[in-house]
């Protein structure tokens, strides 16, 4: 069949659930990793044509959108800060705006300077990897609580030729660092349930609950176990960075203050939500 053919399938199938942008850009991206094909590709040969052994993993990349599930899942990449990631059920897949978290700390700390930097929940390994590429004087660490995750997040470091240090724990039980930090950066879970009814049902059917969700009663839970734990493990004005609910953030900069953190300031992400607050020690 020929590729127009199938792209043509494509947009019938998804018109449903999907724009005409977006489902351009399912079918774009799937023939660039099946095929190594580009938009131009089928721009300069229109005519083009798969057998049907070849065009099979199409199809069922197909299927699986149609349940709507995330193409970064079907295809087991997604993009960050110029790198590309591994991402499997058992991590979250990177968003546009962490990348601006990586960015933030980047704009703050001092890159001639040696740094000792811990990423707390780090899932697919995004932020800590990113950030041990970007600053060469930095030695990084990287924590999470599932050991799936950390296998992902390995695995990405040596794809990414990125030395990270990587420690299977619970942030929640952990009351001893190995050493001090001169940043400590998380992206912990915050969205809270009652939220849940306005999150996208791609979201909630196959991403990790635990890496996303916490509870109305103690939406805080991480920051606060986080921001105690950097009180005794960040040297004498390091910083503190965190991803954060873009509803809490009067309740972040009261928590930072409370825990005597100083210069503290909120960052709005691209769409204009409180996303990112920093505070130094």
């Amino acid at each position: 069949m020929r590729l127009k053919e199938i792209k043509q399938i494509f947009h019938k199938e998804l018109e449903a659930v999907y724009d005409a942008m977006e489902i351009d850009s399912f079918f774009y991206r799937l023939i660039e990793q099946y095929y190594d094909f580009t938009r131009l590709t089928l721009a300069l040969q229109p005519e083009m044509s798969l057998s049907k052994e070849e065009e099979q993993p199409l199809f069922e990349a197909l299927a699986e959108l149609k349940e709507q599930k995330p193409l970064q899942y079907i295809l087991k990449t997604a993009y960050f800060c110029g790198l590309t990631f591994e991402v499997t059920p058992d991590t979250l897949i990177p968003r546009p705006e962490t990348e601006e978290l990586v960015q933030w700390i980047g704009e703050t700390v001092d890159k001639n300077v040696p740094l000792r930097i811990l990423d707390i929940g780090t899932g697919s390994g995004c932020i800590a990897i990113s950030l041990a590429k970007s600053l060469a004087n930095a030695e990084v660490t990287a924590i999470d609580i599932s050991s799936k995750a950390l296998e992902v997040a390995k695995r990405n470091a040596e794809n990414n030729n990125a030395s990270v240090i990587f420690i299977q724990t619970d942030i929640l039980e952990t009351t001893q660092l190995s050493q001090t930090y001169d940043v400590i950066v998380s992206n912990p879970p915050y969205v809270r349930m009652l939220e849940k009814a306005s999150m996208k049902s791609n979201v909630l059917a196959y991403e990790p609950h635990t890496a996303l969700f916490v509870e109305d009663k103690n939406p805080l839970i991480f920051y606060e176990a986080i921001t105690e734990l950097a009180k005794r493990y960040l040297e004498e004005g390091g910083w503190l960075f965190f991803e954060i609910n873009q509803y809490l953030g009067v309740e972040m900069k009261e928590l930072l203050a409370k825990h005597q953190f100083k210069n503290s300031s909120l960052q709005k992400d691209m769409y204009g939500n409180d996303r990112m607050i920093k505070a130094q020690k």
